[in-house]
């Protein structure tokens, strides 16, 4: 076959599942090694365009945790992680603001601008879009998700423009903002939205029944299984957390929850168009 002929053979594929999503609302979670390196960025950046043109809504969460890490870093104030979660005292907080609401946001607003997707940037704090009230005083002010105003999300979508959203929550117990967990926010706006789809870009294939072998790859978990993969051992670490995350949100009402490896160029298009999936898929179930 030509290379011609597989572009056109490509195309082909991607009609039926074009028909399927266009007018459908999809959030991209975006993170990661997908958003330290300039290629993959570049790809991702690509890949919401290309949707965002044949018709399906995009709404792009995002975190930024080695920028924030890099502008501690420059003045002189240390990270420290308490269980996992980044402990957020008032001046980590001031720069968690300033650098996901500022300087990654706009940087990701501008790059979709730039490739033909016309961008708006939100964070948490516009319109409410994110309440939140504090997680546990061991965190700092790390804020746990307690209400979702989708309503500026959708203006912007009505209004033909790709949200870029950052995770940052108005304090409703407190005056101020609280970091919180860009998985969680973007499974909690999938379903305030009532998103087809939520896509959670990662740093691995996927959940993998061994962690040693990438062959060994779950396609599809059912949510009723999961209790059960958490107990083997099979889900372990920081996949936990981001698993009960797909549960909820396939729970809110959010039909499909991907989990895809952000490392490999093009990941969401060979996942949303082709017959090929590559992640893991999570979609509900009654217990058999």
């Amino acid at each position: 076959m030509s290379s011609h002929e597989q572009q056109a053979q490509t195309l082909v594929e991607a009609l039926p599942y074009i028909q399927k999503y266009t007018g459908k609302t999809v959030v991209i979670k975006y993170g990661g090694n997908a958003m330290t390196s300039d290629t993959l960025r570049r790809s991702v950046m690509t890949d919401i365009v290309l949707l965002n043109l044949v018709g399906i809504r995009v709404v792009v969460v995002h975190g930024g945790g080695p920028e924030i890490s890099a502008m501690l870093k420059m003045i002189g104030h240390t990270s420290r992680f308490v269980d996992g979660l980044r402990y957020t005292d008032a001046t980590t907080m001031d720069v968690v603001q300033a650098v996901l609401c500022g300087k990654v946001n706009k940087d990701l607003v501008a790059q979709l601008n730039r490739l033909g997707g016309p961008s708006i940037g939100l964070c948490g704090l516009d319109g409410q879009l994110f309440q939140a009230v504090r997680l546990d005083e061991k965190y700092g002010l790390v804020g746990k998700v307690t209400g979702v105003n989708p309503r500026p999300v959708e203006n912007a979508l009505q209004s033909g423009y790709i949200p870029v959203v950052s995770t940052v929550a108005q304090g409703l117990d407190a005056d101020t903002a609280y970091n919180i967990n860009a998985d969680t926010a973007a499974a909690k706006l999938a379903e305030a939205l009532g998103a087809e789809k939520l896509i959670l870009l990662t740093d691995v294939r996927g959940l993998l029944r061994n962690p040693q072998d990438e062959a060994s790859l779950i396609h599809v978990v059912h949510t009723y299984e999961v209790p059960e993969l958490v107990n083997s051992g099979i889900i372990s670490g920081g996949m936990i957390p981001k698993m009960e995350c797909c549960v909820d949100a396939i729970q809110g009402g959010v039909e499909r929850v991907h989990i895809l490896d952000g490392r490999i160029p093009h990941s969401i298009l060979i996942e949303l168009l082709s017959d090929e999936g590559i992640g893991t898929m999570m979609k509900k179930e009654e217990t058999p």
